[in-house]
């Protein structure tokens, strides 16, 4: 199946968030650790070609590439090398051939197939997740995917080495981005989480067309944990007018001179932009469940859900605020 073919079909497909989360919050509020002990799934982005993406504008590759990922299928690449990041956070990268990229639409993820753990039917079992690298990056699709304990899927990924292969699925559609659309941007992100909110910003700050703001907080348990770190700093540096980020720890030590505790009205308040700027502004959010429905309320499913939670009290309204 052709690309534009797939990216046709995969518009039918049902929104779905980043990844699933198996830990709620608990009631204390005194600790993240709760928050990001569940999984969540990885994201990149790049410039891509892709027609008929919802509301999404095509956008051109920079050179003449083709994709090799069908969302009808699974198809098996072949693990280049692993790059540990922390503990329990490494990175994956797989190779794609000459002349092709993975032409990813924004915001989109895929899923991956484990072969050795089967569901209640008795199928492998899979879940979505998105990479870090550029939609037009040739030869490389690039994942950072974070191992948990009760997670079948990624202690599979974390058990294999240079030479094995992944079964890879997709592109999965999710937010149609478009170009301008905003005026102002909020990103919430929780843990491994980060991934949807990080496709979004690489795509949007790189086209120098882009006049829209963002404004990242994101949460982690300790500083060691923060995904993406570097790369965020990196942002900030070359896009000064247009990006901004606050990390909040749970608690730091005594050089952490950043917010500690959980993302709550106040820091919201401070540095998201108001629900007054009424259809030009939008807050994206992605972390564990406990968090994302003490922030705007729980999912439904693949559903969005009603707004709840903080951002609701805010003022924002449920067509201002997105779920990954």
């Amino acid at each position: 199946m052709s690309f534009i073919r797939a990216a046709t079909l995969a518009r039918s497909v049902a929104t779905s968030s980043c990844r699933r989360y198996s830990t709620e919050a608990g009631a204390k509020k005194s600790s993240n650790l709760g928050l990001y002990l569940g999984g969540a799934g990885l994201v990149g982005l790049g410039t891509y070609v892709y027609m008929g993406f919802g509301k999404g504008e095509a956008v051109t590759a920079k050179k003449d590439l083709k994709s090799p990922l069908d969302p009808s299928k699974f198809i098996d690449l072949k693990l280049k090398r692993v790059e540990p990041f922390n503990h329990n956070t490494s990175k994956f990268v797989l190779e794609l051939g000459k002349g092709e990229a993975s032409l990813l639409p924004v915001a989109s993820c895929v899923y991956i197939e484990t072969p050795d753990f089967k569901d209640d039917k008795g199928q492998p079992m899979y879940r979505p997740y998105t990479p870090i690298s550029a939609s037009d990056l040739e030869g490389e699709l690039i994942f950072v995917i974070k191992k948990y304990e009760t997670g079948n899927v990624s202690r599979h990924i974390h058990s294999l080495k240079a030479g094995d292969s992944l079964r890879i699925k997709g592109p999965l559609a999710k937010w149609p981005w478009k170009m301008n659309e905003l005026e102002e941007v909020g990103l919430i992100g929780g843990g491994s989480g980060i991934a949807p909110l990080y496709q979004i910003l690489q795509h949007a700050l790189a086209d120098k067309t882009n006049k829209t703001k963002f404004k990242l907080l994101y949460a982690n348990v300790t500083e060691q944990d923060i995904i993406l770190r570097e790369e965020f700093d990196a942002m900030k540096k070359k896009y000064p007018d247009t990006f901004d980020v606050v990390y909040v720890i749970d608690k730091g030590d005594a050089n952490w001179k950043g917010p500690t505790g959980f993302i709550g009205a106040d820091l919201i308040k401070q540095h998201i932009a108001p629900p007054s700027l009424g259809e030009k502004v939008k807050v994206f959010i992605c972390g564990p469940p406990g968090q994302v429905a003490s922030i705007a309320g729980k999912k439904k499913g693949r559903d969005q859900g009603e707004l709840n939670g903080i951002l609701k009290e805010l003022g924002y309204t449920g067509d201002q605020v997105y779920k990954f």
